[in-house]
């Protein structure tokens, strides 16, 4: 059986301009959805950490509220306790009964005062930490306000772009096949370089498409020659002659 062909360094370079092309269409789709998603996922964060901050702050309004119930429930029964005392008194056949039911009293009257002071002091808690949960809800609102619009804003945009984008990320696995594995890793590690994710450009006047500094004659030679893979000297980056744009889309 023949062994295959093993494709020029023309082809090659043909083959990773292509793929340069395809990415950096995707890549103006990712820049047109700019730092949306991004925006998106730190606001839903924020919002998640609002509600369980939001939830503490309920169940502790609670727990005070509970707390002050219990008080106003001990009051209550003192009062009781104090009015049976009262009608006790009326019927004492000793001085001795006269002052344990006295004490009893004098004891419901502490208990009211400390009670009385326990829900002074959870309303308190509660003024305040409501005034905290105020807070938070308002900027949970605002937050979950922003959010909405972000969301709406990058939906349209996945709307308007998930088909071409779809299209253009299966183009550029089907292009990846097609070059060697070696220069595929140069390739991607020279796009991850750059903000721009130009990795493979022509020599315009004289100069690197990338990086705009000039490329020595002797090096533009070699491009023209395509008889290996030429870098920029000064970016990196992987240069192709301007004849070769004209033949990409054979």
């Amino acid at each position: 059986m023949a062994a295959r062909k093993e494709a020029s360094v023309e082809d090659r370079l043909k083959s990773l301009y292509k793929l340069q092309l395809i990415d950096s269409e995707i890549d103006k789709i990712h820049i047109l959805k700019g730092e949306l998603p991004v925006e998106v996922s730190d606001l839903e964060d924020e919002v998640a950490g609002l509600e369980t901050r939001i939830e503490k702050l309920n169940t502790a309004i609670e727990e005070f509220n509970q707390h002050i119930s219990k008080h106003e429930g001990n009051i209550a029964d003192a009062n009781a306790l104090i009015e049976r005392y009262m009608e006790q008194l009326k019927t004492v056949k000793n001085n001795r009964e006269f002052d344990a039911l006295n004490k009893e009293i004098e004891y419901q009257k502490l208990e009211i005062q400390l009670s009385e002071k326990r829900i002074r002091e959870g309303r308190e808690d509660v003024a305040k930490k409501e005034e905290v949960l105020a807070v938070a809800v308002e900027k949970r609102d605002k937050i979950v306000k922003n959010l909405k619009l972000k969301k709406k804003e990058l939906e349209e945009i996945i709307k308007k772009t998930e088909k071409e984008e779809t299209k253009l990320m299966k183009e550029s696995e089907k292009a990846r096949k097609n070059i060697d594995e070696r220069l595929i890793k140069a390739y991607d590690k020279i796009r991850k370089s750059y903000r721009n994710g130009l990795a493979v450009v022509s020599i315009q006047r004289d100069a690197c498409g990338g990086c705009y500094n000039m490329v020595p004659p002797q090096l533009q030679v070699e491009v023209g020659l395509t008889r290996r893979v030429v870098v920029c000297e000064n970016c990196g980056r992987i240069l192709v002659n301007e004849d070769i744009l004209t033949t990409t889309n054979d």
